[in-house]
């Protein structure tokens, strides 16, 4: 492509004034300027790769980490782990929090074993949250923590005086006597985004689908 003609007031342009010395420049000094240039553009797209996709790791009884892009870091609840969220206009739009899971003594399958700390769970729920309705659990699976025994309870409360679709993954290693995991609770406003219709799509589109996606235990 012909180069854009540049009016004499406006120049020299860079690449003039660069010129003789490129030139007179030996094959080595070439070679490491390219290198150069080609570092910076890496780390360039190194950092702005981080900052859309910023991953928070989490290091304790139980370590895990997940990406929270669009999403700011807040203090958790008392006992909880970790908080990432938004709002708007000072009203919460999204959130996603990750807190302590440890299940009683059992035999079997740890997925049974949540099903069976699901009742007490969801029951705790509903004393907590205003105007709290089940709209359904059971053993939906993620494909991202898939090695996981995995148990969703959906519903829909009230929220700092704002309907909330809710949905929260009780999530184990799928080992046997396994006893020791993480809650996740997801929060988003029903008013906050059109791609979340019902408690059943939060976490696979809109905000909180890359936390949940992104979610590992370490």
């Amino acid at each position: 492509m012909p180069a854009i003609p540049l009016k004499s007031e406006y120049g020299p342009t860079l690449g003039e004034l660069l010129a003789p010395r490129w030139r007179r420049a030996s094959r080595a000094s070439r070679a490491l300027a390219l290198a150069a240039g080609v570092l910076v553009v890496a780390v360039l797209a190194g950092a702005a790769a981080r900052f859309a996709h910023p991953t928070l790791s989490y290091r304790g009884a139980v370590s895990f980490s997940f990406h929270y892009g669009g999403l700011y870091r807040a203090s958790p609840e008392p006992g909880g782990y970790v908080l990432v969220r938004r709002a708007q206009g000072g009203q919460l739009e999204d959130s996603f929090a990750v807190g302590p899971l440890v299940v009683p003594p059992y035999v079997g399958r740890p997925s049974a074993a949540l099903a069976l700390y699901a009742t007490a769970y969801i029951q705790r729920l509903a004393h907590r949250y205003a105007r709290f309705s089940l709209r359904g659990e059971g053993w939906t699976q993620v494909d991202s923590i898939s090695p996981y025994a995995v148990y969703n309870v959906f519903y829909t409360a009230l929220v700092r005086r704002r309907e909330m679709y809710g949905r929260d993954v009780l999530l184990l290693r799928e080992q046997l006597g396994q006893r020791r995991g993480v809650a996740i609770s997801m929060l988003s406003a029903v008013a906050a985004n059109r791609q979340v219709s019902s408690p059943l799509l939060i976490g696979t589109k809109g905000a909180l689908e890359a936390p949940l996606a992104s979610f590992a235990l370490e």
